[in-house]
């Protein structure tokens, strides 16, 4: 049997809410907005959700931050697809999403995201004339059907 990764979470404000799981078996920390920012640019909005939590991610391993399945349920759009939290970032976890008309909106209190940690190897990098074939070549969007 496999030993826990520990990771360590600082709270940044008496508001904040650690991470949790919300069933067994699941792959994603729940993380709670505290505090709610909308950012108005002259084309879209962003609604920033700040979780007043900051996290120190063990070398080796990579906190991908996904949003939640609720956000079906709105008309929210995380901003950057995938959120990412390189072991050496120390700052407060906050996610963006951009929003679309009347968008319903997550509110303080509200599981806003989940945080996925993960291992991630060190990449060495090999230039070469030459990559070996495969049965996909270069098939790209769309290549294997609807």
């Amino acid at each position: 049997m496999s030993k826990n990764l520990q990771v360590k979470f600082k709270k940044l404000s008496d508001k904040a809410i650690l991470p949790s799981y919300a069933k067994e078996g699941d792959a994603g920390l729940d993380l709670t907005c505290t505090r709610v920012e909308e950012i108005d640019n002259q084309d879209f909005g962003y609604i920033q959700y700040h979780t007043d939590l900051s996290v120190e991610i063990p070398k080796g391993y990579v906190g991908y931050i996904f949003p939640r399945s609720s956000v079906s349920n709105t008309g929210l759009i995380l901003a950057n697809s995938v959120g990412v939290i390189d072991s050496g970032y120390r700052g407060e976890i906050m996610v963006r999403f951009k929003h679309i008309k009347s968008t319903k909106k997550y509110n303080i209190g509200d599981r806003v995201c989940q945080l996925i940690i993960m291992p991630i190897p060190k990449v060495e990098i090999v230039e070469v004339e030459e990559l070996s074939n495969s049965s996909r070549q270069s098939a790209g969007f769309g290549s294997t059907g609807k």
